[in-house]
């Protein structure tokens, strides 16, 4: 049903990979998120929250830069490590604080200097745009329906992200005491759709703003398109939610491999919420930025 939909959809979804590192570790941790591209211009949709992953790198990466320059003015001098947690009390860092992240946008453009945002003030939505491109590796972009009341409930439609970062072209390098990219190992992470029926439709006090759907978006999908069997673009992922259904099990005695065990179940469903693509006509709108608009799919 979904098949020449989610390759039409792949021609301008793209990923983000993300590094981090924490203190006292040098465990690099691959992590993702999802945009897609709306215009020949460089624009591209993707979620606010992701947007604030890439803005807070500079910052986190800047901090730990701070401690350790202020750290290594007494390196080798006696009472090391009483001026160590001193630093390390002012700048507060403990096991398993955030000090390095790294982000790279994939198979987006050739080149770049830097990037501008623009954030939805309510909605968990953004506009990405790169900045100094010479090439733009998307030649297809999404379409947007005219009629924004063409949804309903039943209704099924799918999404394409990328929640599972495979990539593995990432290291820690203890000479500079830094995470980076390198050329070796796997460069990509494979995309990941997911399909589900719209159950209801999500309002605040300004209207109707999203979509949630029978099954969860999955971690790293945030950003990506919602779309129908067309390729039409109807919304974008942007988180989960998860309700309880009542049906909990405690204490309840059954039997594994020939062997009694006591279990406890507590059962929830994971409905994905998605931003109406009403709401980023609207933005796009607003901040003149071009998008295709076809008639009901």
């Amino acid at each position: 049903m979904f098949a020449p939909s989610i390759e039409t959809a792949s021609r301008f979804t793209r990923p983000i990979h993300t590094i981090t590192r924490s203190y006292g570790a040098n465990e690099v941790t691959p992590g993702s998120g999802t945009l897609f591209i709306v215009n020949e211009e460089g624009w591209a949709l993707t979620c606010r929250h992701v947007v604030e992953v890439l803005l807070n790198a500079e910052r986190i990466n800047h901090h730990y830069r701070m401690f350790r320059e202020e750290l290594m003015q007494k390196w080798n001098e006696p009472g090391f490590d009483a001026h160590k947690k001193l630093m390390e009390q002012k700048y507060q860092l403990q096991s398993g604080s955030l000090i390095a992240m790294l982000n790279m946008f994939v198979n987006c453009v050739d080149r770049m200097e830097g990037f501008e945002c623009r954030v939805h003030p309510v909605h968990d939505l953004a506009l990405i745009r790169f900045n100094g491109f010479n090439q733009l590796y998307c030649d297809q972009f999404p379409v947007f329906p005219s009629d924004d009341n063409l949804l309903k409930p039943g209704m099924f439609l799918c999404r394409l992200g990328f929640p599972f970062p495979e990539f593995s072209n990432y290291r820690f390098n203890p000479q500079s005491d830094q995470i980076e990219w390198t050329q070796q190992g796997q460069q990509q992470s494979p995309m990941f759709p997911i399909e589900g029926m719209i159950t209801r439709f999500l309002t605040d006090t300004s209207g109707l703003f999203g979509i949630e759907m029978s099954t969860p978006g999955l971690r790293g999908q945030s950003g990506g398109p919602l779309f129908d069997e067309k390729g039409v673009v109807m919304g974008m992922q942007y988180s989960t939610k998860h309700l309880h259904l009542g049906f909990d099990i405690e204490n309840k005695e059954i039997s594994v491999n020939g062997r009694t065990k006591m279990v406890n179940d507590y059962s929830f469903i994971h409905l994905g919420q998605c931003i109406h693509f009403s709401v980023m006509k609207a933005f796009m709108r607003e901040q003149g930025v071009r998008f295709l608009e076809s008639g009901a799919s």
